[in-house]
């Protein structure tokens, strides 16, 4: 389906990028892209990849808006505090693009119900801020074939990986099994500037809108670390997958997603 003159318009400082063009931005428009977590990282993510021209977004997100969100979670308004999160973000969505189709599955995902919902996206962005739905995401990702972008914030720092399954490492691969004993860092027990959000989660779209379109290099086997408060941008190389994971090794020893119990975190 070609563009219409409107989208062209809308989308032409996009299309005259060598590296997207009308080609990439066909690939947009036909992209499906689902965001779980309508939150921090989320909120940033689905509105850029709404002005991007995603074609499909799918949001993720069980909680309703309440008022300690809306210095980070930019999505939505003070009028939209009691409200499920996943409409208000539609309709902020809708309010950017409204060329955009947006499905909202207003429910915690888990191992029973999160295959259904992943298998018909093209890339995942983890906006969640808890382990268990990190280490679930990256293992229904790997099982599916699903292309994803992880990112962890709190205080003024942060970290971003993409993960293309079979070719690059997974988060197991980099973090190891899921943290056990002391309570990681949380924004809601350490605090969080707003901003960092904005950064992490605008480079989880931008992530997304390059494995669409084949355009630069993702963070495959490489972890993006974020120091707000010195500016400090590390980026470390990751040597390569590991052979004993056991999600996305030659062998596997998890077949079946586990649901795990723990903690929540952000780093």
């Amino acid at each position: 389906m070609a563009l219409s003159n409107e989208e062209l318009e809308r989308y032409s400082r996009q299309i005259i990028l060598k590296d997207i063009g009308y080609r990439g931005q066909k690939k947009l428009a036909e992209g499906k892209v689902l965001i779980i977590g309508a939150g921090a990282l989320g909120a940033p993510a689905a509105m850029y990849l709404a002005a991007a021209g995603v074609g499909t977004i799918g949001i993720a997100d069980a909680d309703i808006v309440s008022l300690s969100n809306l210095h980070r979670q930019i999505i939505h308004m003070t009028q939209d505090i009691g409200r499920p999160k996943v409409q208000s973000a539609a309709e902020t969505i809708h309010a950017i693009n409204p060329h955009i189709q947006v499905n909202t599955y207003a429910e915690f995902l888990t191992k029973d119900n999160i295959t259904q919902v992943v298998q018909d996206y093209d890339f995942v962005i983890d906006a969640t801020d808890n382990f268990p739905a990190k280490y679930l995401i990256n293992d229904v990702c790997v099982i599916l074939g699903k292309a994803f972008c992880f990112a962890g914030i709190v205080q003024f720092f942060g970290q971003i990986l993409t993960v293309i399954p079979k070719k690059s490492p997974c988060y197991r691969c980099v973090f190891g099994e899921v943290p056990k004993g002391s309570r990681p860092k949380s924004c809601k027990d350490d605090g969080v500037v707003g901003p960092l959000a904005g950064v992490a989660g605008s480079i989880q779209a931008l992530e997304a809108i390059k494995y669409l379109t084949g355009a630069g290099e993702l963070l495959t086997g490489k972890l993006m670390l974020i120091d707000l408060l010195t500016m400090d941008i590390q980026i470390l190389e990751i040597e390569g997958k590991n052979e004993n994971c056991p999600v996305c090794s030659d062998h596997p020893t998890i077949t079946e997603l586990i649901q795990y119990e723990e903690p929540s975190c952000s780093i």
